[in-house]
């Protein structure tokens, strides 16, 4: 399986193409904005015009859209995904979309004799151009086994989470907590904030102390700078922490810190700062502080 077709060119996309490419995989590329497709084109990849032609060439398929509503438009209609499969094709979906929309696409797929895996990401930007994304998947061990060296020439793991719908599952609670932590990394910066102690000495106890995290670590350097520039944009993480607050309602858990992280990350949505990084939901505390976090007055 050495035909590759890859859905979505953006911040995952791109760079996920560009590794198959280096590890001699023969990559289709597509984009709804075509010109997207060019950096990959100039690297040796084909281009498809639909996403129904580029499914028709390719032995596996990976979309890597932003919602349901992206993957809907790639997948259904004429020109989509399932009307260019081929039987025996493996879908493979890393994007973020609810797991009802998962168990739909698994069904279209088997109704095509051909196989969806639902394995979603993490690790962001800087993971997807290193080539150490963690795959986190639902489906078949054997049909997982089957593609395995495609996901290896993209990450560095990749965690088998069980039967179709699971990776979608996993990937809403694990960013339920990345929400969660990276809303209490800027509370934590807004109360030494105010009371004017340093921000880059307090980022250093936070890193080294019980309270060091993977938000410390990734988003707290970037927060001392007031560097938003987006790896993982706050819209994106409002749009899965929405997802999982969904799927926590239809199996009835209760989750208060998973709702108080989405409705911080609602107020900067409101605010302005959705194409901006995720951390930048501590603009949010600096608009009540009416400082920057890091203003040392």
């Amino acid at each position: 399986m050495k035909k590759v077709a890859v859905l979505g060119m953006g911040t995952m996309g791109a760079p996920m193409s560009r590794n198959l490419l280096e590890k001699g995989f023969e990559v289709i590329v597509y984009n709804r904005t075509i010109e997207k497709t060019t950096p990959l084109a100039a690297l040796g990849a084909s281009v498809a015009i639909t996403p129904r032609q580029a499914a028709a060439e390719a032995d596996v398929v990976i979309s890597m859209v932003s919602d349901d509503t992206s993957i809907t438009h790639i997948y259904d209609g004429p020109d989509g995904i399932l009307a260019g499969l081929r039987p025996g094709t493996y879908i493979i979906d890393s994007s973020t979309i609810s797991p009802t929309l998962v168990t739909r696409l698994a069904a279209d797929c088997a109704a095509k004799s051909s196989v969806f895996l639902d394995a979603p990401v993490t690790g962001s930007k800087p993971a997807a151009e290193a080539g150490t994304l963690l795959f986190m998947v639902g489906g078949e061990s054997a049909d997982l086994e089957a593609v395995r060296p495609i996901l290896e020439a993209m990450g560095s793991r990749i965690v088998h989470m069980g039967a179709t719908g699971n990776g979608s599952i996993t990937k809403l609670a694990h960013n339920a907590i990345v929400g969660i932590n990276n809303a209490a990394l800027a509370e934590g910066f807004s109360i030494v904030a105010k009371t004017g102690v340093n921000p880059s000495a307090f980022l250093e106890v936070v890193q080294n102390g019980s309270a060091g995290s993977k938000a410390a670590d990734l988003k707290g350097q970037k927060i001392v700078d007031g560097n938003f520039d987006n790896q993982f944009s706050l819209q994106l993480i409002l749009k899965d922490l929405k997802l999982a607050s969904v799927l926590t309602d239809s199996i009835q858990t209760p989750t208060p810190m998973l709702e108080a992280a989405k409705n911080m990350f609602q107020i900067g949505h409101a605010s302005g700062y959705g194409e901006e990084d995720l951390s930048a939901v501590v603009k949010v505390y600096e608009q009540w502080l009416g400082h920057p976090i890091n203003d040392k007055r």
